[in-house]
């Protein structure tokens, strides 16, 4: 979550704002609970809680929390008018909590300079806000960070077994509401986004890997070229593998349910090389660039080395949507649309 770097970056250089964060929805509604926005003292924003009205009343009720310090969770109710200025069929209802941040707090730039770090390293992690209650927006609001291991940094004020109770009985999605001893929780899979493993650092590669990041996609690209695989061509991207050869491509590497293999390699032969190795791990989305006609030859050999239909059946082949793609960059986009698709569908 790029906001939680922005939070970081603000508080750093000295600057207050509001967080404005969806906390629950119902019906209809532009973004998802855990969703963020920065609301800064001129009115400025970073981030977004879906645009339009719904954001134009959040910045307003921001002020008021701006001036007087307190967490506020508040009820926002879109009419069927509302609804259609997002682009939306009918209305929902949200709460939105927003909270002041302050640099002076050296105990709210920890935890989010934890967050922050937590995310950059993919490490399995879920963030738990309490959510105040009805009345009590005076109380400070709590959040702890709970790590896979079961390790927690921040909210001093709650009670570890209160915690691992709401812990327990979390949904298995993005995010989801829990109650817990007649309080309400907020828990957020900090990493959920998943990462892509680009095979292949030619021209699609290359694309692909430029835009992944914008939606939350950690993105490794591995090649056996030295002039391909490298720094320069890649900057931005959280790792470059240099590889061996593609027979010996995933040696090293840790393939899990939220792992997206990508292949788009120089040539049909590495392609089912790569795809061979693939399929004997538990990746949530294997894609293979290429024609119907190269995807059944493709199929028919592997086929004959034993694997299954059902082995097969996992495979995106031609990858990406259809959407009539040509250029590398067109097929990037289409590729990344499937990769989204696939993530928003597991995450329900």
């Amino acid at each position: 979550m790029k906001i939680f770097g922005d939070i970081v970056e603000l508080l750093t250089n000295g600057e207050p704002f509001v967080l404005a964060t969806v906390a629950t929805c119902s019906g209809s509604a532009p973004r998802h609970v855990g969703s963020r926005m920065i609301v800064r003292g001129d009115g400025t924003i970073r981030g977004t809680i879906g645009g339009g009205v719904l954001e134009a009343r959040v910045i307003e009720a921001a002020r008021g929390v701006f001036q007087d310090k307190s967490p506020l969770l508040r009820e926002f109710v879109l009419t069927a008018d509302d609804a259609g200025q997002l682009g939306m069929i009918c209305g929902g209802t949200l709460e939105v909590l927003m909270n002041r941040l302050d640099p002076d707090d050296s105990t709210q730039l920890r935890l989010y300079e934890t967050l922050a770090a937590t995310v950059r390293g993919q490490k399995r992690a879920w963030l738990v806000t309490r959510i105040p209650g009805q009345g009590s927006e005076r109380e400070g609001l709590e959040q702890v960070l709970v790590r896979s291991d079961g390790s927690m940094d921040g909210g001093e004020g709650l009670v570890p077994e209160n915690i691992q109770d709401v812990m327990r009985h979390r949904g298995g999605g993005r995010s989801s509401i829990v109650d817990s001893e007649g309080r309400r929780f907020v828990v957020e899979d900090l990493c959920d986004q998943g990462t892509v493993f680009i095979f292949g650092a030619g021209h699609v590669g290359l694309a692909l890997a430029q835009v992944n990041g914008f939606v939350g996609f950690k993105t490794v690209v591995l090649d056996d070229r030295k002039e391909f695989a490298n720094r320069d061509r890649f900057p931005a991207v959280e790792e470059i593998v240099l590889l061996v050869s593609f027979p010996t491509a995933f040696e090293s590497l840790r393939i899990d349910s939220d792992s997206y293999i990508v292949i788009v390699t120089r040539g049909h032969i590495h392609d089912k090389t790569v795809l061979r190795q693939a399929l004997k791990t538990g990746a949530g989305y294997i894609g293979m660039i290429g024609s119907r006609k190269k995807r059944d030859a493709t199929f028919e050999a592997l086929m004959q080395e034993g694997f299954s239909r059902e082995d097969l059946a996992r495979v995106y082949a031609p990858i990406g949507l259809a959407i009539g793609a040509e250029t590398p960059e067109e097929i990037a986009v289409c590729i990344l649309g499937e990769l989204i698709q696939v993530r928003a569908e597991k995450n329900r």
